[in-house]
């Protein structure tokens, strides 16, 4: 690689992970563009001759306005989730190239915007489509029915202390300290998260980390994955629907009918445990992740209106307070309030 190309690169340990690996030969010319999405990692897309990949590396504090510090050793962690992933749905991961571990660096193929599209770019622009999160549940389930009872994953995902700082604290915790007109029902469903361990939980899927490819969705960002309560996984997706129908109003009904389809295509391949218990974990679940979504320590950046702000404090809290035993439950209930949202306020009942 050359001195030219050197300079582009960020960091010259960057430079020297492709070369170790044989990613960049010496003498080419490669060009660094940082990429945007992540609040947790530095990520860019390299450009060498006739290809590009994609670099990832761990921050020790992350990108929020809160105090929000987790260990970088979740690098590896999520390079074998997506190998674990990988193993069972080749196309549901990018192409794994390279890793190093004591660095918290990895490399994995680039994939286009154009024939890749990021599932929350789609959301938010009103282009939703039921088949992409009816396969996002179907994803969701394989990967957990096949990851559950599993001691081996178990094992090598024993990463309690990593959830609890990647999620279990900034999600649930944080909400607690900042309603604690809630505190011992957040505090109970901290606890009772912590303590499942059913099968290797992703941890972060949100449509900011799923791409819409031709084989069908792509999972990233894989840096919380745990061995816990797949329940989480459900909620932590169902809820990114439910919050971007506020802010893509002429298409609430869709993302309603979407957070149902997901939810239904995974449900119906629950085979691990009871049904209605995982469903009642993720149906209590939910609302606390709404209502961390405003007031933990990562807050989504669309809601701007206060008014979207108040009416997801209102709703999540009301479900805290008398837990719905079905996710369609809740979801009737969000869909029941964003309704009464819409009426002109003389037609609202007092």
């Amino acid at each position: 690689m050359s001195a030219a190309a050197a300079q582009l690169s960020p960091d010259p340990a960057l430079t020297d992970f492709l070369l170790a690996h044989q990613l960049a030969e010496p003498g080419e010319t490669a060009h660094w563009s940082p990429l945007a999405g992540g609040v947790s990692s530095d990520l860019w897309r390299v450009d060498l001759p006739g290809r590009s990949v994609c670099v990832k590396r761990a921050l020790a504090r992350l990108r929020v306005a809160a105090d929000w510090q987790a260990p970088v050793s979740r690098n590896a962690y999520e390079w074998a989730w997506m190998q674990f992933a990988s193993r069972y749905r080749p196309d549901s991961v990018p192409e794994l190239l390279a890793h190093d571990p004591a660095a918290g660096l990895f490399a994995m193929a680039y994939l286009s915007a154009e024939h890749h599209p990021v599932w929350k770019t789609q959301l938010l622009s009103g282009d939703v489509r039921l088949a992409t999160a009816t396969a996002v549940g179907d994803l969701l389930a394989t990967l957990h029915a096949a990851s559950a009872g599993d001691a081996g994953l178990a094992a090598e995902f024993a990463t309690d202390d990593n959830f609890h700082a990647l999620r279990i604290e900034p999600y649930l915790l944080a909400t607690a300290a900042a309603h604690p007109e809630l505190g011992d029902t957040l505090r109970g469903l901290a606890d009772r998260t912590a303590m499942t361990h059913l099968a290797l939980v992703h941890g972060d899927v949100s449509p900011k980390n799923i791409l819409v490819g031709p084989s069908g969705p792509v999972l990233l960002d894989a840096e919380c994955a745990w061995y816990g309560d797949p329940a989480f996984d459900l909620a932590f997706c169902v809820n990114h629907l439910l919050l971007k129908s506020l802010v893509v109003a002429g298409r609430r009904t869709d993302l309603l009918r979407s957070a149902h389809a997901l939810a239904e295509a995974y449900l119906g391949r629950v085979d691990w445990e009871l049904l209605t218990t995982l469903e009642r974990r993720a149906a209590s679940l939910l609302p606390a992740l709404l209502l961390a979504r405003v007031d933990g320590k990562s807050p989504v950046e669309y809601l701007t209106d206060d008014g979207h702000r108040l009416f997801v404090r209102a709703v999540a809290s009301t479900l805290l307070r008398a837990p719905a035993a079905t996710v369609a439950d809740v979801l009737d209930a969000w869909g029941t309030a964003l309704k009464v949202l819409d009426e002109p306020a003389g037609d609202r009942p007092n």
